[in-house]
């Protein structure tokens, strides 16, 4: 081999003549007179049985013959030197078993040899004539003599080989014998018990107890078999552990891998849907603020240049509010104090920062969800605004997670005791007991592939940082509660109150316009300032204008009016305005909708064709392009007798 120890091919050497010169002393040592059949039948015996009775050592080209019995005998009737050239002679015909090389044949022979010389030796100076001591076969020395002759033999035996495996391998000697020699020492010890009480029986009977022992050996013969087959069986599953093992390091390797890919691909999903929602809202924002400028170069009026500059502050005003609250959302600060601030204020501001997926997704995807805010607590706490925004904006994803059909959510502050209680209910899926019982324990999640089940754990970190608790009731198909309790900080009875947008399918309010025997167009837009923005620009093209806030009240309105056009924007809550064009559409084919929306591009072809809609505008929208809508509605109107336009 490859990786062979050097000092390999020395050792083989050196142990081989070693044996070789074992042999030469028991020849020298050897009293023939004393030989008889009954050795030249348990030579034979050790001859036959060790080419049919092997161990193989797993992982390793040598086998282990259970000869041993035949050999130990020998030693115990007729002496060392006997039981040497036995052991030699049983070496080489079962080395030639299972390898042919002479090198290695030799090898084993004189380990043999050389084991069995070193056995006898001890022997001989702890008992003397141990021969003779079969003959008291009860006594305490004959016992400890045998129990002798298997640990000395097992141990210079075992040793030998083990060192050779050792240097052949290029491995710890050490490591070598405990994993591959230490578990073999059954068969010397077996062996040797074997031996013992075959020559007790000798000792007394005679030579006719020769035949007598033949079951005994055959006992030690299935014992061995079974044993055999025990040892194969441990080998084949400690190899299929092992298997089991490397194929186990692979998966959790490769897991950990995919949970590293799927962090990365969750992460730049959250950035995409944040980034989708904040271009909603900045398209809304600048749409405004672009087309009030447009309108403003188109009048000389003083008054109206004012009102039209109070929108454009307001507007961007706005806008710079939103910014502020990402980047609060945002930034990642754990090293500074604790700061006093409005808990209302910090969950009006997380329904904000998710409003995008609650309100804009949520309508687009024909999902209608109202949120309710039931904040009038005034209560001031001390902590990490920008935490407990994150906490906050957590829950709410989670509860909107389970109202895929849509429902109500309901956020509320109130005053308990010396503590502000925030809430957020929702009328979703609910959860089991079992489920509740682990919600806040990292790593568990309901969401599958979707989710890590780490922002609840997080969160509940978090509100104990702050000194609060969290609390859950949930009850499936019932909905859930999430309660976190802070310490209260005093009440901002000098602020101004906090802001109470509700956020439910109000009622919407129409405007009408002073009556103009002009092409007559009805907008329908839920934000109040794209309203007034069309309304201007309309009213500024001769044009009378009605205003709804929703799609049901632009249906009552125009099943009472005769229009020229509409205008009706996409996310509006209860009716989307993909609904509002088909509803129109039934009510007359002919009337031309157009719609304008911030969410761009987004929109396809397929949606605007099965709605019925001649025109899609992406906000920001100039007032130019309304001014070209308005004239080709205009032109369709001289050559028909009612014609309407939708704008969304």
């Amino acid at each position: 081999m490859s990786n062979e120890n050097r000092f390999f091919v020395p050792f083989l050497r050196v142990v081989t003549a070693a044996g070789f010169v074992a042999i030469l002393y028991a020849v020298g040592g050897l009293n023939s007179a004393n030989l008889d059949l009954r050795f030249v039948g348990l030579l034979g015996m050790a001859l036959l049985l060790s080419s049919r009775i092997v161990i193989p050592l797993p992982k390793l080209s040598a086998q282990i013959s259970v000869s041993d019995t035949f050999v130990f005998l020998i030693l115990l009737l007729y002496g060392g030197s006997a039981a040497i050239i036995a052991a030699a002679i049983e070496g080489f015909f079962s080395s030639l078993r299972f390898n042919r090389k002479p090198q290695t044949v030799l090898f084993n022979a004189g380990c043999s040899a050389l084991s069995i010389l070193v056995t006898s030796g001890v022997m001989t100076f702890c008992f003397g004539d141990f021969v003779s001591l079969p003959k008291n076969p009860f006594s305490a020395v004959f016992i400890i003599a045998v129990s002798t002759m298997a640990l000395v033999h097992y141990a210079s035996n075992s040793g030998i080989v083990a060192i050779g495996t050792a240097l052949k391998t290029s491995q710890p000697i050490w490591q070598t014998w405990r994993t591959h020699y230490l578990w073999s020492s059954l068969t010397y010890f077996v062996g040797a018990s074997a031996a013992a009480v075959i020559s007790a029986l000798v000792a007394h009977i005679g030579i006719s107890a020769f035949v007598i022992t033949l079951p005994i050996i055959g006992i030690v013969f299935l014992t061995y078999q079974t044993y055999l087959k025990n040892v194969e069986n441990a080998a084949a599953q400690a190899d299929q552990a092992e298997k089991h093992v490397k194929e186990l390091s692979h998966y959790i390797a490769e897991q950990e891998r995919i949970r590293e890919q799927f962090s990365q691909v969750e992460k730049l999903s959250a950035l995409g849907e944040l980034a989708s929602g904040v271009a909603h809202d900045f398209n809304n924002t600048l749409a405004g603020i672009l087309g009030r400028a447009q309108l403003l170069l188109r009048t000389d009026d003083p008054e109206k240049i004012q009102r039209g500059l109070d929108i454009i502050i307001r507007t961007a005003q706005d806008g710079a509010k939103t910014v502020k609250r990402i980047q609060d959302f945002a930034r990642q600060r754990r090293d500074h104090d604790f700061e006093l601030f409005s808990i209302d204020q910090i969950l009006s501001d997380a329904t904000e920062i998710t409003r995008p997926r609650w309100k804009n997704c949520a309508e687009v995807a024909n999902v209608h969800i109202s949120v309710d805010l039931e904040i009038d607590s005034n209560a001031m706490v001390m902590g990490d605004d920008s935490e407990l925004r994150e906490v906050l904006v957590n829950m709410l994803f989670n509860a909107l997670d389970a109202m895929p059909e849509g429902g109500k959510l309901i956020l509320s502050t109130q005053i308990v005791d010396q503590s502000v209680v925030v809430k957020i209910k929702d009328t979703g899926i609910g959860m089991y007991p079992e489920v509740r019982s682990k919600v806040f324990d990292p790593f568990f999640t309901t969401k599958g592939k979707a989710g890590l089940g780490l922002g609840l754990a997080v969160s509940f970190g978090i509100i104990a940082r702050h000194g609060g608790t969290i609390d859950v009731d949930s009850e499936f198909g019932h909905g859930t509660e999430f309660r976190i309790t802070l310490p209260l900080a005093s009440l901002a009875t000098d602020a101004l109150p906090a802001p109470k947008p509700q956020f439910t399918q109000s009622s919407v309010s129409l405007v009408r316009l002073p009556e103009k025997p002009q092409t007559k167009i009805l907008v329908v837009d839920d934000e109040d300032f794209v309203r007034e923005l069309l309304q201007d620009i309309l009213e500024s093209e001769d044009c009378e204008v009605f205003v709804a806030e929703n799609g049901s009240m632009a249906l009552e309105i125009f099943q009472t009016i005769k229009f020229d056009g509409v205008f009706t924007d996409v996310g509006m809550p209860g009716m989307s305005g993909w609904e509002l064009a088909q509803a129109i559409r039934n009510l007359n084919q002919n009337i031309p909708i157009a719609v304008i929306t911030g969410w761009g591009e987004a929109v396809g072809s397929t949606e605007q064709k099965a709605a019925g809609v001649d025109w899609v505008v992406a906000k920001p929208f100039s007032a130019d392009r309304i001014v070209e809508l308005v004239n080709e509605i205009k032109q369709q109107a001289k050559g028909s007798e009612s014609l309407a336009v939708v704008a969304a």
